[in-house]
């Protein structure tokens, strides 16, 4: 790795230990990250105190939620409200995919409840819901619900089908999340299914 600013060698040792973390928790060792990195194993700890405080930075770095709000804040806003959600859906696929092996890692890791990476991977769902929330909002008068509790309920469809929580033969696509999300289980004529469209 050449010379670089102390951030910019800081996000490049992260980036190196997030792809380790998903194969080797937390039991990738320091010279493991240093080869990926291409650095001598001595320079982690020019940056981080110890082995610990890089994992803490790097699943820090893969809760960020700002790459996904950026994502749902380049929705259509004038777009129906079935087809707003499905790509909310996607994106939020996407976020919890990538977050929950992570996440079972970050369990497992003796870090201060304050500091504890579960604390910003449950900021930025907050802010997750939030958007997406604002996305619903025109539609308000349409639901039986506020669009945070819409949001939260779209939340917890898509952490359930990524889990693998729910007794199906395969996952839900993003259209049949928000089906379930807004019209339950029942079966609907295609005339029925059209006017729904045509209202949201």
């Amino acid at each position: 790795m050449p010379a670089l600013a102390p951030d910019e060698r800081r996000a490049a040792l992260v980036a190196a230990t997030l792809p380790l973390l998903r194969t080797h928790g937390a039991a990738v060792t320091t010279r493991q990250i240093a080869e990926a990195a291409g650095v001598a194993e001595g320079t982690i700890f020019g940056v981080f105190p110890d082995k610990a405080s890089l994992i803490a930075a790097a699943l820090e770095s893969a809760f960020d939620a700002g790459p996904m709000l950026r994502a749902l804040s380049a929705i259509d806003p004038q777009a129906p409200l079935r087809e707003r959600l499905s790509d909310a859906t996607a994106i939020l696929i996407r976020r919890v995919e990538s977050s929950v092996p992570l996440m079972m890692l970050a369990r497992t890791m003796p870090f201060d409840a304050e500091d504890s990476p579960l604390a910003a991977l449950l900021r930025g769902r907050r802010r997750l819901i939030e958007a997406v929330a604002e996305l619903i909002e025109p539609d308000r008068a349409q639901l039986r619900r506020s669009p945070d509790t819409t949001a939260g309920v779209l939340f917890a469809l898509v952490a359930s089908t990524v889990r693998g929580d729910l007794p199906t033969e395969k996952p839900f696509t993003p259209d049949e999340i928000v089906a379930v999300l807004l019209d339950g289980l029942l079966r609907r004529t295609d005339t029925e299914h059209d006017q729904n469209r045509g209202e949201a």
